[in-house]
Order: structure tokens, then C-alpha cells, then sequence
């Protein structure tokens, strides 16, 4: 007879590969750590092979358990969507967003205007932080999904939703862009825009100091519009009054930035997908001519 997979070890099983540690998954999955390794126990003697490998003290998987994962996340996926398809009651619940707050200005009226008139009973909590911070919330089981910039400083890759262009913006009755050294506003020390812009300075030998420091867009958006500082933004986030500063203004060309999604692997949602669903639409309506110069 066939052996039979259980939801809930395996539910368990990709919280311990996702945090890498019993102890972290046991929070995740609110049991007990004894709880946890028996069922880790019990999944191994399921599949009749060993699934992590002890080292230090991460637990890491082993090859088996590196393809078991794949099945865990379809199995676990799966086995929502089947709940949901055959309840029929509408889908109802609480879905938990994260994302930062330049990008809730732009992106969020739109994505909460389509979710909210196609899931009317359904409650949708928005955290707005950086994005290295929604990344751990996203570990840590705090969050459902988070829309977060890229970087190659994550510790996890995002779904990639849209590419843009990050741009050198200036006030537009203001001259801030031609004092020396150029004053800037620019996110926390952990902000990849803020290190794109400081490498970018320091590459052509530009004098520059860093005036003010904020990881609320708002508050460096009214030290650009001020005419106090500099800042670099994504195409999207410009603003009326704020001016485009280029080459022919002695400022390098920027990378683009990566937008994504992080979705919450511990505890996979109906809902969670429900609502990425309505991101990548919005975003993909915002994003036509960038999708067209990809």
C-alpha cells in the first residue's frame, strides 16, 4: 500500500528548510520544538530516507529532502487551492501586505481598488516598510506577501515583477544639483539606491555629502522639492516640480531597479495568491513601456 504524505509534517518540513533551524520553525509553525522533530521524525520514516543533514547548527537538507522540497511547496499549494475551490462560501479571511512606502503611494490605490472588488469580504492589513525589513517579516511569518526592491544583498530572490529605470531628480526652480560637494537626500545605510547613487558618485570622482537620511520617501521627496538635496528615484516615483538630471547635467546613468514579490513559503494563502495576482496585473498596467524596452 502506498504511503500517504501528511500536510501538516510537510507544512512543518519547508519551515525548517525556509529558516533553516527547528528551533526558528518551531515559531513559524507555533508547536513546540519536541513537536516539531517528531514530526520530522515521522516524515523520514514516510519516505524511508534521511531528509536534513546536521551542520552546526543550521540543519541543511539532503539531497532527498532538496527534492522533497519541490513536492512539499506544490503539495502544500495544492491542497489550498482544493479547500478553496470546493468551499462555497466567497474567500474570506485576513491577507497581510508589506510594502515600502514610495511604492504604496504609486502602486497601492490601483492594486487595493481591483482586489477589494473582486474579494469584497476579505481583509487586507498593509505594513508599510523598507524593503530589507519586509524581508525578514516575510521569514519570520509576519507577513503573507511583500512587494520589495530587489538587490544582490537579499538573502532570498523575489519574483520579478517589473523593471524601471532609476533616475538623478533635482528640484525644478532649484539648483541643489550644482552646488559642490551635491548635497543629498537618500535612504538608510541598508537602502540599494542609496549605494547605487554613493558608487555611481564615486566612480566619476564627484563630490558629494549626504545632507539627510530618511527611510520614509516622503521625507526625502520635500528635501528634493525644497531645493535642498539630490535624490535618486524610480521613474515611476517622479513628481510635478521635480526635474531629471543626466549626462549633459554631469550626473552617471543608474541601473535599473527590480521590483518583486515575496510570497510567504511557511504558510502558503489562497488569498496571498489571490492578491499577487492583482500586483502583477496592476504592476504590468503601470509598466507597459518598460515591459516594451525589456
Amino acid at each position: 500500500m502506498s504511503v500517504l504524505l501528511d500536510i501538516d509534517q510537510l507544512r512543518t518540513f519547508m519551515a525548517i528548510a525556509e529558516t533553516g533551524s527547528f528551533t526558528k520553525a518551531s515559531d513559524v509553525v507555533h508547536k513546540t520544538q519536541s513537536a516539531v522533530s517528531m514530526q520530522m521524525k515521522r516524515l523520514e520514516e514516510r519516505v524511508g530516507r534521511p531528509i536534513f543533514a546536521r551542520d552546526g547548527r543550521a540543519s541543511k537538507l539532503t539531497d532527498e529532502g532538496e527534492r522533497l522540497l519541490d513536492y512539499a511547496r506544490r503539495i502544500v499549494k495544492l491542497n489550498m487551492e482544493a479547500m478553496a475551490s470546493l468551499s462555497n462560501a466567497e474567500l474570506t479571511g485576513r491577507v497581510r501586505l508589506g510594502v515600502p512606502d514610495d511604492y504604496a503611494d504609486r502602486y497601492l490605490p490601483e492594486i487595493m481598488a481591483r482586489f477589494s472588488r473582486t474579494h469584497p469580504n476579505v481583509e487586507l492589513t498593509v505594513v508599510c516598510d523598507p524593503s530589507t525589513d519586509l524581508m525578514d517579516r516575510i521569514e519570520t511569518g509576519d507577513l503573507d506577501l511583500a512587494i520589495v526592491t530587489d538587490c544582490d544583498a537579499m538573502s532570498r530572490e523575489s519574483e520579478i515583477i517589473r523593471r524601471e529605470q532609476l533616475l538623478w531628480v533635482g528640484s525644478a526652480r532649484h539648483s541643489a544639483h550644482l552646488e559642490e560637494p551635491l548635497p543629498l537626500a537618500l535612504g538608510r545605510q541598508t537602502c540599494q539606491w542609496r549605494h547605487e547613487a554613493i558608487a555611481a558618485l564615486q566612480a566619476i570622482g564627484k563630490p558629494f555629502r549626504i545632507l539627510y537620511t530618511s527611510s520614509n520617501s516622503t521625507a526625502v521627496s520635500a528635501a528634493v522639492m525644497s531645493g535642498l538635496a539630490i535624490s535618486v528615484l524610480a521613474e515611476s516615483g517622479l513628481r510635478p516640480g521635480m526635474r531629471v538630471l543626466g549626462p549633459s547635467d554631469g550626473f552617471p546613468t543608474l541601473s535599473p531597479c527590480r521590483i518583486g514579490i515575496l510570497r510567504n513559503r511557511h504558510e502558503p494563502s489562497v488569498l496571498a495568491d489571490a492578491l499577487a495576482n492583482h500586483i502583477i496585473q496592476g504592476l504590468d498596467n503601470i509598466s507597459e513601456a518598460a515591459i516594451a524596452a525589456e
